[in-house]
């Protein structure tokens, strides 16, 4: 396995988010990271890009720690789309794209007929192609995400990590934005690393669920072995109904209680009723 985290700690200050988490990555794979707000999804996926360091253990990206690597050439390694890009408004979207380069450029060097043939796939496979001459402000919100995933593409990784692609997006465009995903790992065998809030998204689109609680790794596996009712009860605190997708053969969470005090074991009358069924795998 190229990438996986070594008993790493990460805190602000001192105030420790992360504890003793170790984890592997697999290769060529969609990996989606699910868990409570504040449960420190977001802050191992900024460590795991280096954009914030860690307090103690390892992150190591084909045997070497990334803290010993150049920026650039880990920048031609890895790239993230973080959860609320910079404003990239008055931006041509082909300007954009381009700065996807700066890795492989030299001082302020213009792009070269590589860097452009590079742009030119990321637009194309990202459907971007048709408004590389529109302001990325004058683009939908699911529009301007695939551009913001063509600008990564452009800066030619294996590895792509995105924090919540699907935020603030309607469901047609969220699941436009997935299928994008599962196009790249599948097409052009990116390996992928995000994280996701909804639960049946991250069941459906992934090859490897890590389900984090406190800042601690609860469970890995796929959706099958993470998504069940003891380990959303332990992650979320919620007694969830599970079945399966008759679409995708996926599990699937249907409705779901609070699970509150003294009231842990009890079991919500819907629960009782509906006879889980056990998912198997389309993938």
């Amino acid at each position: 396995m190229r990438l996986q985290v070594k008993n790493i700690h990460i805190g602000y200050e001192s105030q420790t988010i992360v504890h003793d988490l170790s984890l592997v990555v697999p290769d060529g794979k969609i990996t989606t990271i699910i868990g409570s707000n504040g449960c420190g999804k977001s802050t191992l996926l900024k460590a795991m890009t280096r954009i914030i360091s860690h307090k103690d253990g390892q992150i190591v990206l084909d045997g070497k720690n990334i803290h010993h690597m150049n920026t650039k050439e880990l920048a031609k390694q890895l790239a993230i789309l973080t959860q609320n890009p910079e404003s990239a408004n008055g931006l041509l979207v082909e300007e954009l794209v381009s700065y996807g380069r700066f890795p492989y450029q030299k001082g302020f060097g213009n792009l070269s007929k590589q860097d452009k043939t590079i742009i030119d796939w990321a637009l194309e496979v990202t459907g971007t192609k048709d408004f590389r001459y529109k302001t990325v402000d004058a683009l939908s919100g699911g529009q301007r995400q695939r551009v913001w995933i063509a600008m990564a593409l452009a800066q030619d990784t294996d590895i792509i990590f995105l924090d919540e692609p699907t935020t603030y997006l309607d469901m047609a465009h969220q699941l436009e934005v997935l299928e994008l995903l599962q196009q790249l790992n599948r097409n052009e065998g990116k390996t992928i690393i995000m994280v996701l809030h909804d639960l049946n998204q991250a069941a459906r689109f992934s090859d490897h669920l890590l389900a984090m609680s406190n800042g601690k790794l609860i469970k890995s596996g796929n959706a099958e072995e993470v998504i069940t009712t003891e380990v959303l009860r332990d992650v979320f605190q919620i007694d969830a109904v599970i079945i399966e997708d008759p679409r995708t053969n996926k599990p699937m969470c249907i409705t779901y209680n609070l699970i509150k005090g003294d009231n842990q074991n009890e079991k919500d009358t819907v629960s009782d009723s509906i006879e889980p069924v056990a998912a198997t795998s389309s993938m």
